[in-house]
């Protein structure tokens, strides 16, 4: 791994927190993701399921963790389960952890090869009630094939039908949405390394430069700061580009004159950042842009002061929805027939500003994190309105990534990635 080594601590909290919430005479398992194939002998690079590096920190493919609190013999209530090394594997892979790494990683200090997984569990079943199985069930999760924990869930389900059966989501749900402190430092991180990106293109960025060159420069800033890359695929979207919400072809030339939306975040050890600035390609505002780029920046600010403890997620986009329908009366965008004859379900300003304002950032840019409960410290936000006026080929969004504390406004992590006009063009104009 291309990062620094966290401290164990962290994983030995979080799992001390999912067992709390078991069931009694329950076990908990979670599976590694695959490595997935392009063809023929080509794999894409592994990506750990960010469960099992949630409450272990083992990022290493082929690996389980098991958890069963009340288990009979101590050694059984947390087991980690990793690949054992081999000959053909240490020369053409590279070695993978041995037992004592395992447990300086994790905090366990029962590991096994995976090899011993099915005889160790088919044991433990004869003591378990309940099996907690870990189930993608995030508000916009993607599922389009078969993952090792579909594959593993199908199995033990047919082999011990007599079981009773739970998901971890809601566990999960509510835990990684709070963020320990070493959390939070790990996501700074990211966001600083973000910055570095940001401050690089800044002397980059004019007329005729391709948005694919802006992406590599990114690219090659993360990757010197210990990122592996990109947190998600990026957005390099100028003039009309940064009205299509999800661009990421990331293929055309910036024109002068035109604005240059960038959503680019890095990650840090599985940890995300996740920011969005829109500049002028040519290093200047015009009387029009900035007043559009104003108000988008008055909206963020306001928002920013609602995200406290106790907000309730429903009641936070209604009230932004209203800031933003008043900067677009001011803009000339909206006038007040556009308002009374707007629909509940699809409020007038969803014209210029049709997503969500915020949304919970962590192990994965769009986080696990409660929408139905009230806010909480330590939870962290992205915070991210924005105004799209196709006929103008001007799209602006401004985003930063925050964490709500007890008391008083918000952490903004990226507080020292520039924002404000004067301070964006005197940097491009240097």
């Amino acid at each position: 791994m291309k990062y620094e080594s966290i401290p164990n601590s962290l994983f030995t909290k979080n799992r001390k927190k999912f067992m709390a919430a078991m069931k009694p005479n329950s076990l908990a398992v979670f599976n590694s993701n695959d490595i997935f194939t392009t063809g023929a002998d080509t794999t894409l690079p592994f990506q750990q399921h960010r469960n099992i590096f949630y409450l272990s920190g083992v990022d290493q493919e082929e690996s389980i963790l098991l958890l069963f609190p009340d288990a009979y013999k101590s050694s059984h209530r947390e087991m980690l389960f990793v690949k054992e090394t081999n000959d053909h594997i240490a020369v053409w892979e590279g070695e993978k952890l041995n037992k004592s790494e395992a447990t300086a990683v994790s905090g366990i200090q029962s590991i096994h090869w995976l090899s011993e997984f099915d005889k160790v569990f088919r044991e433990l079943m004869t003591e378990a009630h309940t099996v907690y199985i870990d189930t993608n069930e995030h508000y916009r999760q993607a599922v389009e094939m078969e993952t090792r924990e579909d594959r593993f869930t199908k199995k033990i389900k047919a082999k011990y039908p007599a079981h009773h059966w739970e998901r971890s989501y809601p566990i999960l749900e509510q835990l990684r949405g709070v963020k320990e402190t070493e959390e939070i430092d790990l996501i700074q991180k990211a966001c600083s390394i973000t910055e570095k990106g940001f401050r690089r293109i800044l002397g980059f960025v004019k007329p005729g430069v391709m948005e694919y060159e802006i992406e590599a420069e990114f690219s090659h800033e993360f990757l010197r700061n210990r990122s592996r890359g990109f947190a998600y695929t990026p957005i390099i979207a100028s003039g009309y580009n940064a009205c299509v919400l999800h661009y990421i072809e990331n293929n055309k030339s910036c024109v002068d004159g035109d604005m240059l939306l960038l959503d680019v975040g890095a990650e840090y050890a599985n940890y995300s950042s996740d920011m969005t600035r829109t500049i002028p390609v040519n290093g200047k505002f015009t009387a029009r842009q900035k007043s559009v780029y104003q108000a988008v920046q008055r909206v963020k600010d306001e928002a920013t002061k609602l995200l406290v403890p106790g907000t309730m997620w429903d009641a936070y986009h209604v009230e932004v929805g209203k800031m933003m329908t008043s900067e677009l009366l001011g803009l000339g965008l909206l006038d007040k027939a556009d308002i009374q004859k707007e629909s509940t379900d699809w409020p007038a300003y969803k014209k210029y500003f049709m997503h969500g304002t915020s949304h919970h950032m962590g192990l994965d840019t769009h986080d696990y994190g409660a929408l139905k409960t009230p806010m909480q410290a330590n939870m962290v936000y992205t915070i991210e309105p924005g105004i799209y006026i196709p006929k103008e080929n001007l799209g602006i969004r401004l985003e930063d990534d925050v964490v709500i504390q007890a008391k008083g406004t918000p952490l903004n992590l990226m507080a020292n990635i520039p924002i404000d006009v004067e301070e964006i063009e005197d940097l491009m104009n240097r």
